[in-house]
């Protein structure tokens, strides 16, 4: 019983002794916060806000609307005897579009010539008369009476000619109706007759519509606010118009402002604009909707930051700005345009200084950072053997 608590009190102090000598072998106890890693740097994407012109843009849809267009109906009664175009065809001033049965016109025109030819014979015969009746007259062996005769008679064949002579160009006139002619130049709608028809004047129907296509309108409404930037730019010049349709995106096609209405509508508070579009393809079509991009000046010193550096918080909008020390801070920013991936900064940035454009969801007032440089475009297409140096 002796030996065993022996045994067990000199295991105690062996146990003991071995604890000790390991506390001195490993040293003090590091104190709190000892050996921790610094923070890291968050890697971003950077770069400087720079002064560069921008134009000042003013968007709206807008609709097509032909220049002219020309409802043709006949000028008088008759038969069509020909049709020379054909549905939506393209026309120049001056084509022929129908022509009608001319016979009765000719006729009407043969009888007035030949009433002129009847009168101007009547009317130098009345002449010759009168000839030889003054020195008679002058002599006293003819009453004064049938001198003043002669003289009447003369005048009033006259009279009777140039009404003769008026109908012989009415007539002709009324032949010139036989055929229709197009007026303007442009497309055609649907022909509203055909061969053997019977057309007349009172006919509510129209013979054909034509419709001027180049150059055409685009009509679009802008906010009142706009009257005084649009009339500061038609003051200095022409004011481009840009304008796209829908599927054609990359083919735009240019413009300028014909005119600004002179009234705004109060019930919406804007004002109509409208465009003149050189449209020599046809890709315009009056009825059409369109987008439009109005120019009206170019600011030459904007400060200008990609959009993907703006950010949204409860303040309203900020950037990441980077110090000299490569630690951001948040700045307030006015935005006064968004122009595709570019924003325009009214107020917060200056040219020259380095904003956040990738990376932001990782930073807080204070975060160190190191910008990546921008990655490096493929110098081969996908699929294709990297060249081997020379």
């Amino acid at each position: 019983m002796i030996k065993a608590r022996f045994l067990a009190v000199a295991v105690l102090l062996v146990v003991g002794a071995v604890g000790a000598w390991a506390f001195r072998a490993a040293g003090p106890p590091p104190s709190p916060g000892a050996g921790r890693p610094a923070e890291a740097a968050k890697p971003v994407s950077a770069t400087d806000a720079v002064a560069r012109p921008m134009p000042v843009l003013i968007d709206a849809i807008g609709h097509v609307e032909t220049q002219q267009s020309v409802v043709v109906r006949s000028r008088i009664d008759g038969v069509v005897a020909k049709v020379w175009v054909e549905d939506g065809q393209e026309v120049k001033a001056g084509d022929k579009l129908v022509t009608l049965d001319a016979r009765q016109a000719q006729a009407s025109l043969a009888q007035a010539e030949g009433a002129v030819l009847r009168d101007k014979a009547q009317l130098e015969n009345a002449r010759r008369d009168l000839a030889r009746l003054e020195p008679l007259a002058r002599a006293g062996a003819v009453s004064r009476q049938l001198l003043d005769q002669a003289v009447g008679n003369v005048a009033a064949l006259e009279g009777t000619l140039a009404a003769d002579q008026a109908q012989v160009e009415s007539f002709k006139v009324q032949l010139t109706y036989t055929e229709i002619r197009a007026p303007i130049g442009g497309r055609i709608g649907t022909i509203g007759t055909r061969l053997g028809t019977s057309v007349r004047a009172a006919d509510a129907t129209a013979v054909v519509t034509i419709n001027q296509l180049d150059p055409i309108y685009v009509n679009y409404a802008v906010p009142q606010r706009e009257l005084a930037a649009l009339q500061d730019a038609m003051a200095v010049g022409p004011v481009p118009v840009r304008v796209v349709i829908a599927g054609r995106e990359k083919q735009p096609l240019e413009g300028k402002v014909a005119y600004i209405d002179n009234t705004i509508d109060t019930t919406s508070g804007t004002l109509s604009v409208r465009a003149t579009v050189a449209n020599s393809d046809r890709r315009l079509w009056p009825g059409q909707f369109v987008n439009t991009t109005t120019t009206v000046r170019i600011d030459q010193q904007a400060v200008v930051i990609p959009a993907e550096a703006l950010q949204t918080g409860q303040n309203g909008t900020f950037v990441f700005l980077i110090k000299p020390d490569m630690t951001v801070t948040t700045r307030p920013v006015v935005v006064d345009r968004v122009l595709g991936d570019s924003a325009v900064i009214r107020s917060g940035v200056a040219a020259g200084d380095k904003v956040v454009t990738s990376g932001q969801l990782r930073l807080s007032e204070g975060s160190k950072v190191e910008i990546r440089p921008p990655a490096a475009p493929a110098n081969t297409a996908p699929g294709a053997k990297p060249e081997k140096p020379s």
